[in-house]
Parts: C-alpha cells; structure tokens; sequence
C-alpha cells in the first residue's frame, strides 16, 4: 500500500524530493486530482494550500526524474490539476494556470530564464495580487454583458451568466459600446464571507470552509434560495479595440475606466518594476499589507508588462512563460482540534477558544485559535478530535473557520456551551452574539486587581486578597485605576480595617504611581507577555502612548515578539484602553525612565544610549547575563530588572553564549558551569555597587568593577 507522504509547510518544485516508488506516485497524483475537483467546484475543502502544494511539488519532481511513470493528463501538466469542470462554453484562447515560485532565489531563477527566452532583458514587470477565488472570462458585445464562464480545463468552462449578473466590479454594461473579453477572478471580501456563512446557517447549510470556497460555491449554485454578495477583479483583457499592443499596466488602465474593477484598481495596486531588485520589494510590501486588503490573496502574480515581451515568451500548454506567482506562506492549514476552553475577559465577555495541535499558518506556529462566539461555534458544529481548517489571514489571531466531517470520529461529541460563568458562577447575558457575565469587570476584579498590586507590579503593600474582596464587594473598585480614587474614609469603613490602616494603604496606593512603566505593563497582565516582555516592551517603546499607537509590525521589532504574539498585544492594549486612559487621567507614570521614547529616535538609534550603560557591548546589543545567587538589597526579580537597566539582557541558563554571570550568596550549578566555561564571572556585591553607580547617575563601565 502506498505510503503517505511526510508534507512540508510549503514546498517548490525544485527542493522537493520525488517519490521512492510509482505506487506512491499514482497514488498522490489521485490525491491531487480529488483536491483539485474539489477545490474547483466550490466543495469543502479536501486538502489545504500548503499540503496541495507539497503534493504537486513532489509530483512534478519525480515527473522529472522518472519520466517512465508520468500517467496520462498528469495534474503537473494540465490546466486546474484537470480539476476544473468542463462545460461547453469554448473559451477564445485557453485559460492557462501560473508556474509557481515560493522565495527569492526561484523568482530571481524564473527572470533569468524569461531573459533568455526573449532574447534580451525584459523591458518591465507587473505585480498584482494573486486572489485567491474563481477565474472566469465575461464576454462583452457592444459593452453589454452577454456571457461568464468559469475556466474549466482551460479550453471550456461552465456557463455561469446568471449567478455573475450581480457580482460587484463586474459590470452589466460598460461605459463604453466595445466588444471586448475580460478575464479576472470572483471572491468574497472577508466582510461578504461572513454574510455568506450567516445566510447559508440560517437556510439550514453547513459554513463554508473558506472564503475562496464558497465564492466558486456560490457562482456555480442554481435555484439558491438567497443570492450570497461576491466581488470580482479583473487580472487581463482580449481583443481590446485600441488599434495598438498595449503594456499590460495600460491595458489595465483601459478596462478600468470602461468600469470594470481590477487588481490595480483594490486596494493592494499594481506595482511597475524595471529590476528583480525591485520586484522583490514590491512583493515583500504587497505581503505587508496582506492582511489589510479587507481580502484572501496567496500571493502576488508577476508578469512581463511589455506585449512584445509576452510575445516572445510565449506560453506552455499548462503556463505562460512571461507570467509567475510568486506564493505566500499558506494562510490555512488543518490541524486536530484537542479542546475547547472558555476564556473570560477583563469586561466579562466570554468566548470559547480552540486548542490545536501545533501547524504552521502563514509562516507562524498556531498552537490556538479563536472560534468567535457560541453561536458561530454551534453553526460549524465543530468538536474535539475534529479535523478543522485554522486561517490565518496576514498579521490577525487565527480562526477555526469549519471541521472536515467525513474525518470526524465516531465518538465526537458536540460541545455543551457554559450554563453559568465559568470564572465566578453568575449569570450569563446571552441577549447578543458575544456573551458576558452580568458582572462585567466586577467578574474577574479580585484576580486583575491582585496580580496589579503584586510585588512584582506594582508592589502595593497591604493590599492582599482579603482587602480586595472587601474593596470589590463594597462596589468601591472594578478596576485597577479605580484604587487611586480611594480615600481613608471610605477605606477605614471596611471590617478589621481601622483609620489608621486605611491610611498607610492608601499611602501606598498613591506612592505606587511612581513605579516605571514595565512596573505598569506588568500588572496590567497583557496576555502573552510577563515580567520580563514587559521590561523589553517598556525599554523599547518608552512611553505607554508609543506602545499602544505601535502597530503590529513594531511591536515584531521587540526581541522574541513574533507574528502571533504582537498581534495578540496589540488587541490586548486595545481592550485595556479604557483602563488605561483611567490611569493616565490620575497620575501614574507611564514612561520608562532613561528610555528615549520610540517617535522621537532616529531609525540609527537604540531604545537606550548604548555607550552609556555598562552592559552593552561595543556594537551597542545587550550582553547576555545570568544572575545567580542573591545580589544584596534587591529580590531575583528585581536583579534580573537591574540587568535590564544597565543595558543586558537577563537570562536563566548558562551557556556560551552567556557573557556575564553574576554570583552570589547561595549560587549553586549555574555558577559551576560558569566556570567551566570560562566566562567572566562578577561577585554580587560589585553588581550591585555597578547598579549604585548607575542609578547616581555616574556612568560606569563593567571594567569599572
């Protein structure tokens, strides 16, 4: 029996191993043309992007290296995978698929080789967004649309004039009276794919799997009971009555002003090229935006813009050879879904959480994924031990968008929503599609306001557990900038806490306003980050104004602050806003001192002056510290953030790498290694006078000490 083969993320032809035996061989080309099938009408999902390409990878290497074993209408060789649905309507000239490339070093191949085909260097490059939906080709006659059809094979494709006469950028009458073919794809816009999956549940269907699905669902549908919105772009156009060969950027240009929407005209644009230099910048910012566009694109399309470019090029019976795309890491992938957990925010709204096997989506390690709301959830009748597909579009927290049912085991069991709140036991308003306990932030007060005022936040002696309860009980704080509205005589009427205890709270209620911002950061517990992300965020940004207006790609500047995990702070400080703002209005210091803040830097400039801070090397990066043992006058937290202030990076391992272990009294292993190493090792004293020094004023060096 065949085996299956090891996938991954996202492979090219050209590092993919082929096949150890024909068999395996067969039967992945059988596995292609059942996901192409259903890829191309519009079904569910049989298999994701990533695995797909993988697939077809491995198929067209072996192809090469085993030409004996190629089956007739190989999916390597043929248009759609041989996937697409024939009907009778004979396109004017064959809908060709694209070659495909994955990094710089293919794309910058592929030039080459368009360079000598033709002769000569190509005169310019197109680069458009690579939408991710249905091709089809709109026949206009005297600028009235007469008739769509879907690709098909490439030859012929289905008659689809019907269901297209509604498709938005795809006119009924042009503003012109030409005849002409235009060529593009039909999508949803992610906000239509949601409408489509709201009217589809409600007329008792399935949710789509994905927005490119129930596009080509949608358009090939006959006798539906509700009309699902569409979009379409335009990516070429034939026969158009110029009198001249136009660049394609001009050809464009022409179709748009007849009406027509194009991929120049969205909001990705078309980029003009003259070098591969400067295609691979217009990739790498088309990427950035990807998650902007409002909609699913895999990747970006390159073409010769020059008509005697193209011409010279030519085409392949599957390709053109003047064309490439140029594909994006997969933005959906499937996993197993091993649990659902229900998570309570600061505001009390309750949410259900999918728990996954890790898979990587769109280049980042997805370990969990939201399911949006209980309704949603009950729609996609999604259950542990499903296979389910994970999106991720661009820079956003992944979504399950829907389970793969003939996987389904037979003991899965449909999820049961929560009767009550799962973190306080109260009621549970269920009046909107986001459910919320009637408590609101009252609901989860005493965790929040404990984990602020902890020793390590904000340090608020005095204020434990007991007081809390009491304060949150009392209606006197649901939130942490609620506490510094307090006052003694409020306070002092509280049971076992007199007048004079009030006062020394409040005392240090107010004191605490002093505390830096990673202080801050901290005990506001932006999920994803702790004690020691907080330091990094604060050195970095060096106000909370600069932080919270950071978008998702500064936030990656941030050591170890990925794709996922900024994404999920910024949120994360978009919810916390309010209470932000409330802690603003009443003091409390939202600067990291020493720190430049992040606006006012030259893009030269580190977050902290280099040269004046004893633990940066001479490069200007932090050196890497261990502190072990206990260093007089500070708590091992506060060690590791002395290490931070003077410019280090604190670590808890000993390796080479390390470049200063600090030890002191009750230093155990990590102090041996250090020595076995080699490493400079520093007496905890001297780090501390190091930090005196520094904290004076004077600026010392590590030499100093």
């Amino acid at each position: 029996m065949p085996t299956e083969p090891d996938i991954a993320p996202v492979v090219d032809a050209a590092h993919a191993a082929p096949f150890d035996t024909a068999d395996d061989y067969r039967a992945a080309v059988e596995r292609i043309r059942a996901a192409a099938a259903a890829y191309y009408e519009g079904a569910d999902l049989a298999m994701d992007d990533a695995t797909y390409d993988a697939l077809l990878a491995r198929v067209t290497a072996t192809e090469e290296a085993q030409p004996g074993w190629v089956v007739a209408d190989s999916p390597a060789r043929v248009v759609a995978a041989g996937g697409g649905v024939v009907g009778d309507v004979e396109h004017s000239t064959p809908m060709l698929s694209l070659a495909n490339v994955f990094d710089e070093e293919e794309l910058r191949a592929w030039a080459a080789r368009l360079d000598k085909v033709i002769g000569r260097p190509a005169a310019g490059y197109t680069v458009e967004p690579k939408i991710d939906g249905m091709a089809i080709a709109a026949r206009y006659v005297d600028g009235e649309l007469v008739q769509v059809a879907t690709r098909g094979d490439g030859r012929a494709g289905e008659d689809v004039t019907a269901q297209a006469r509604s498709v938005a950028g795809l006119p009924a009458r042009l503003t012109e009276p030409v005849t002409v073919e235009v060529r593009g794809e039909v999508f949803m816009t992610d906000e239509d794919f949601a409408r489509a999956n709201e009217l589809r549940t409600a007329h008792g269907g399935q949710p789509f799997a994905n927005p490119r699905n129930a596009a080509a669902g949608t358009l090939r549908a006959q006798d539906r009971a509700y009309l699902a919105p569409l979009s379409f772009l335009a990516y070429a156009v034939h026969d158009l009555p110029t009198g001249e060969a136009l660049t394609h950027s001009d050809a464009m240009a022409a179709i748009e002003r007849l009406g027509v929407a194009t991929t120049g005209g969205s909001a990705a644009g078309m980029a003009l090229c003259t070098t591969v230099d400067e295609l691979v910048a217009a990739i790498a910012a088309l990427g950035a935006l990807r998650d902007k566009l409002g909609f699913d694109i895999d990747g970006v399309v390159i073409k010769a813009d020059s008509s005697a470019d193209r011409e010279a090029a030519g085409s392949s019976s599957r390709a053109p050879r003047w064309a490439i795309a140029y594909k994006f890491p997969a933005d959906t992938r499937t996993s197993r879904l091993v649990g659902i957990e229900v998570q309570v925010g600061r505001t009390g709204l309750i949410t259900p959480v999918a728990v996954i096997e890790p898979v990587q989506v769109g280049g980042v390690v997805v370990t969990s994924a939201t399911l949006h709301n209980f309704g949603d959830l009950v729609r996609r009748d999604v259950r542990v031990g499903d296979t389910v597909f994970v999106r991720r579009a661009g820079e956003v927290i992944p979504e399950i968008t829907g389970a793969k049912l003939d996987e389904r085991p037979a003991d899965a069991e449909p999820f049961q929503a929560p009767e009550v709140c799962p973190r306080c036991g109260g009621e549970i308003d269920r009046s909107q599609k986001r459910w919320r306990c009637v408590q609101g932030r009252a609901c989860g007060a005493t965790e929040s306001l404990a984990y602020f005022a902890a020793r390590d936040s904000m340090d608020i002696e005095g204020l434990g557990d007991k007081v809390i309860r009491a304060l949150v009980a009392a209606g006197l704080v649901t939130d942490p900038a609620d506490l510094y509205d307090l006052d003694v005589e409020a306070v002092s009427q509280l049971e076992r806490l007199g007048r004079t205890s009030a006062a020394k709270l409040i005392a240090n209620i107010q004191a605490s306003k002093a505390q830096p911002l990673s202080r801050v950061l901290t005990g506001l517990g932006v999920r994803m980050t702790g004690r020691s992300m907080s330091r990094r965020l604060a050195r970095h940004f060096g106000t909370m104004a600069e932080l919270c207006a950071a978008t998702v790609e500064q936030l990656q500047e941030v050591e170890a602050v990925g794709p996922e995990r900024a994404a999920t702070i910024a949120a994360e400080l978009a919810d916390l806003a309010p209470v932000i703002a409330k802690l603003t209005e009443r003091g409390i210091t939202m600067v990291e001192p020493g720190v430049t803040p992040y606006a006012s830097r030259t893009l030269a400039e580190a977050p902290t002056e280099g040269e004046r801070l004893p633990l940066r090397k001479e490069d200007g990066t932090p050196m890497t510290v261990v502190v072990t043992g206990s260093v007089p006058g500070l708590t091992r937290n506060e060690g590791n953030e002395a290490v931070e202030r003077l410019g280090g990076k604190s670590s808890g391992s000993v390796s080479k790498r390390t470049d200063l272990v600090v030890v002191g009294d009750g230093a155990g292993s990590k102090a041996v290694k250090a020595e076995e190493l080699g490493l400079r090792i520093m007496p905890s004293d001297r780090f501390a006078a190091l930090l005196a020094a520094h904290d004076a004023g004077e600026s010392p060096t590590l030499d100093d000490f």
